[in-house]
């Protein structure tokens, strides 16, 4: 028997809390540390890292318990690390932290995720909500002409990267037509996300959402199901660097459906 419409959102929603509170999840993040090209301590770390040839390494010695996960062996002297941009990339662990190298823009850094981190041991869930199934609504997407390109938006860290989207959703609220700027799957799944603000941000809902809707079909039809509207990374942990939304993503109609705020103890 297939799942109604209802009951697939309800095990995403269960799914969603679930990854949120596992032991390395979003809410261990305790740590982004940015690296320079020469050597330094990192707060709480043994050795010292630096950035090297699109690497995140470190000079270790024995006894400070960093080893490559699925390793057994302890790492010592000059170890590097690949990030998460690289088609094989690397993990370190020491006892229960997860040691993540990561690149954005060029630049790398090291995060730390510790099961013990406060914010995990205060998590009591994500309030969502109810499901509405009118909040699901067709939507048709057009590529840019010129293709996929680049725009500069504001981070949740204060600094401005680039954000590349691939076209625009059109789809209609309460009779007024709307449309959002958007970016193509980074796999090839052909799937698209946005990131949006809408009438609820900041005071119902966190200050912004993402959404995900699935492949268009060959005439661009989709749809933009506001009941799976996500929380970022960031509204978890303050080290993410998550995007706000890009010119004309805010909508000014109140968007009552999907997750709302992380909830604390």
């Amino acid at each position: 028997m297939t799942d109604t419409a209802a009951e697939s959102w309800q095990r995403w929603t269960e799914a969603r809390s679930a990854a949120a509170g596992a032991p390395h999840g979003p809410l261990a993040l305790t740590g982004t540390h940015w690296l320079e090209p020469g050597p330094a301590e990192l707060p709480g770390l043994p050795g010292h890292w630096w950035a090297e040839d699109g690497s995140v390494c470190a000079e270790l010695r024995a006894g400070d318990g960093v080893r490559i996960e699925g390793e057994e062996k302890e790492s010592t002297g000059r170890v590097a690390l690949r990030p998460d941009t690289d088609r094989h990339p690397q993990i370190a662990v020491r006892d229960r932290l997860r040691l993540v190298p990561i690149e954005r823009e060029g630049e790398l850094a090291l995060r730390v995720f510790d099961p013990d981190a406060p914010a995990r041991a205060a998590f009591a869930g994500i309030s969502v909500y109810p499901y509405a199934p009118d909040w699901a609504v067709p939507a048709v997407f057009t590529p840019f002409e010129a293709g996929a390109q680049a725009v500069l938006v504001e981070n949740a860290d204060g600094r401005a990267r680039p954000l590349t989207v691939t076209g625009q959703v059109a789809f209609t609220l309460g009779g007024q037509p709307h449309t959002l700027t958007v970016s193509g799957s980074e796999g090839s799944d052909g799937r698209l996300s946005g990131v949006i603000a809408d009438g609820t941000s900041g005071r119902e809902t966190y200050r912004f959402r993402f959404v995900t809707l699935p492949a268009p079909d060959a005439d661009g039809r989709t749809v933009l199901d506001f009941n799976r509207a996500f929380l970022p990374p960031c509204a978890f942990a303050d080290h993410f660097i998550c995007p706000f939304p890009p010119p004309g993503n805010r909508l000014t109609v109140a968007v009552e459906a999907g997750e709302r705020q992380v909830v604390t103890l």
